[in-house]
């Protein structure tokens, strides 16, 4: 007998909802296919050759050349993607559900030059325009935090001068350091030489430690930045600021660069210019989540030099903060 109107409809929407489904990339379940079984990609997921079709894409910047203290950088994206297969499909505290609404995958590393800085920058933002052009946004695995400045440098190219949410211990706004100025300790200094942010829309959180300078901030604050040091978040839930982060941050255009060393080197050892009294794991998810809504146009997770870590905690603090980075952007649904 031929199936019934109602019986027709059914078959009709599990078959479109088949192709729906099967349009994106889902990290496999361990429940049926064990971690350590297939290729080391970000949260698992295929890895393919260029970012063309992508929403947004996992990119890693194996880069330590710009480090002033312990180098180990540029082994962050491989122990990244390790231990990113600990990482689940749904967000089960906000729900999202990137992996239902967004087509992502691994589009593998930037062949940087680890002999030559400034190459390597140039092979940075060339790669990131690119991907960029392609209409994806690009979250980061670093690498040191140099690499920031020439992915703004593509970001900007399309965007205009963005808005920034940048956590770290430090600043990165030094001018040079035994005479050059592309280190990782400059990004943010040469990114505003070259307008490429919205400095009324820079937002830098748990900024902290000893200084050369009596007034470490002085340029932050002239050029508009909003800087909040890590003592003032102590003890404290962070998500009245992002309230005001949000608000500040408006429609415009929104980059998140996030160094694992704005967070205490009790939660995070494996980086090389640890500062004592940082943020939290959980004032990092306040942090990061508190940007759902922006209007995000990439960001990045850097400065994880694992072997200063052993139990691999730094690194699996980094892949979770990525996949709370991918579950912000916009079009993510809530299931």
């Amino acid at each position: 007998t031929p199936p019934s109107l109602r019986e027709a409809k059914l078959l009709a929407a599990r078959l479109l909802l088949g192709r729906v489904r099967k349009s994106f990339n889902v990290p496999p379940s361990a429940e049926f296919v064990a971690r350590p079984v297939g290729i080391c990609s970000m949260l698992r997921l295929p890895v393919r050759a260029s970012a063309e079709g992508l929403d947004a894409a996992f990119v890693g910047v194996p880069l330590d050349t710009g480090t002033s203290n312990r180098p180990g950088a540029r082994f962050g994206p491989r122990q990244i993607r390790a231990e990113s297969a600990m990482v689940r499909r749904h967000n089960a505290s906000t729900g999202a559900a990137p992996f239902d609404s967004l087509l992502v995958a691994d589009v593998g590393d930037v062949n940087v030059n680890l002999y030559n800085l400034p190459a390597s920058c140039r092979l940075i933002r060339e790669a990131f325009q690119k991907i960029v052009a392609s209409g994806c946004v690009p979250l980061t695995l670093g690498g040191d935090h140099t690499i920031t400045y020439p992915i703004l440098q593509a970001v900007a190219e399309k965007h205009g001068p963005v808005g920034l949410v940048h956590v770290d211990a430090h600043t990165d706004t030094g001018d040079r350091a035994l005479g050059e100025k592309i280190y990782h300790g400059t990004p943010f200094r040469r990114c505003v030489d070259e307008g490429l942010l919205d400095c009324s829309r820079v937002v830098q959180i748990g900024i902290r430690g000893s200084s050369y300078a009596p007034d470490p901030y002085k340029y932050c604050r002239e050029q508009g930045f909003r800087v909040v040091l890590a003592e003032d978040c102590w003890f404290k839930s962070l998500v009245p600021l992002m309230a005001e982060v949000r608000q500040q941050m408006g429609a415009k255009p929104v980059y998140i660069s996030f160094d694992i060393d704005g967070l205490d080197p009790a939660y995070a050892p494996g980086t090389g210019t640890p500062e004592i009294a940082g943020l939290t794991p959980s004032q990092a998810l306040e942090i990061i989540r508190g940007c759902k809504g922006l209007n995000i146009v990439g960001c990045d997770l850097v400065e994880v030099a694992p072997m200063y870590d052993v139990s691999g905690n730094t690194a699996l603090l980094g892949a979770n903060l990525l996949f709370e980075m991918l579950c912000v952007l916009p079009g993510v649904k809530t299931m």
